[in-house]
């Protein structure tokens, strides 16, 4: 059987507050994923998790640290997405040793391709390994 990733079900109702802290770590995770790709090049600035409701990107990006890290990132941490379902399918019916993936579309829409984040910053990291660092 594949990778379970559908989320479990909250035992209580969140709180305003609550969820603010959920999505404020779930950016924080992304900020740290980054700087741990390229721990020599970057300084704990070049990458910064915005605050709850400022307007643009969720996590911040220095010159540097976007020419390795060339991505726009917005982050929502909720109770569910109906996209869990999709990659549970995909885990299913992975064979060992390969990745799952959905490619999803909706109509009018440009499709998108949906992996597990810590395999995707595994594959940056991978290709940025050949990089020089940004800072001279």
């Amino acid at each position: 059987m594949g990778r379970v990733y559908s989320p479990r079900p909250p035992e209580v109702a969140i709180t305003p507050q609550s969820a603010k802290a959920k999505g404020r770590r779930h950016q924080q995770w992304v900020r740290d994923k980054i700087l741990a790709l390229f721990p020599k090049a970057l300084l704990p600035d070049d990458v910064r998790s915005t605050s709850s409701g400022a307007g643009g990107e969720d996590v911040q990006l220095s010159p540097a640290a976007r020419r390795l890290f060339p991505y726009s990132v917005e982050c929502k941490a909720y109770k569910s997405f109906a996209i869990y379902k999709v990659m549970d399918q995909a885990a299913d019916n992975c064979p060992k040793g390969a990745e799952p993936i959905a490619i999803i579309k909706a109509d009018r829409q440009k499709p998108l391709a949906v992996m597990d984040a810590d395999h995707f910053f595994k594959l940056i990291g991978k290709n940025s390994a050949k990089n020089k660092p940004a800072r001279k």
